[in-house]
């Protein structure tokens, strides 16, 4: 099939329509448990964005699943494949010129690697929202960790899979911070991107 598809050269390209928007386009990653705040936060920093006029979109993990991801499990492969697809809608925004807010739990390495080399690692951003697994069950604000202790869900990342804690993130949240404080501080380090 791949000898069958001829790349089309399209005729406005990403720099103009940065130019258009007045600002950079780039993925900001959330990465971190079930619960830990990522989509918090990723919400509050589009909040934050919007009023600068900063054109976003917040790509959530439980939104994606819905759609375009409906037909994918929480096994290795599956979440891997996951991933994949994050970061090929994640450089079709970049390109149009958007800040991609994306949170997802992303739990390996390899994963959220193959994600900057998709974006480029000029157009990435990572952010570990680190919060433990301890505070992560106490909030269990979708009722997973309960259900995973339970035996009624498997694979459950903290649980019964693996989270792969991100060694070099470009910054770490933490619980004690609120959103608000996070969202600001995540936007001092970024404010260097937006700048054309």
């Amino acid at each position: 099939m791949e000898e069958n598809l001829v790349e089309y050269r399209y005729k406005i390209k990403r720099a103009q329509r940065r130019e258009l928007n007045g600002h950079g386009s780039f993925l900001v990653l959330f990465t971190g448990l079930s619960g830990s705040g990522k989509s918090t936060v990723a919400n509050t920093l589009e909040k934050l964005l919007f009023e600068l006029k900063i054109k976003t979109y917040v790509l959530d993990g439980d939104n994606i699943r819905r759609g375009i991801n409906q037909n994918l499990g929480f096994s290795p492969e599956d979440r891997s494949e996951n991933n994949r697809r994050i970061a090929e809608i994640s450089k079709l925004f970049i390109d149009a010129g958007c800040v991609v807010l994306a949170a997802f739990v992303s739990p390996y390495k390899k994963d959220r690697e193959n994600i900057k080399q998709t974006v480029g690692a000029d157009d990435f951003f990572e952010v570990f929202v680190n919060t433990s697994i301890e505070e992560c069950e106490r909030r269990d604000t979708k009722g997973l960790y309960k259900k995973a202790r339970a035996g009624e869900i498997t694979n459950m990342t903290g649980i019964s899979a693996p989270y792969e804690t991100p060694e070099n993130p470009d910054i770490v949240i933490f619980p004690a911070y609120s959103p608000e404080e996070s969202a600001a501080l995540i936007l001092e380090h970024i404010n260097h991107k937006l700048v054309l």
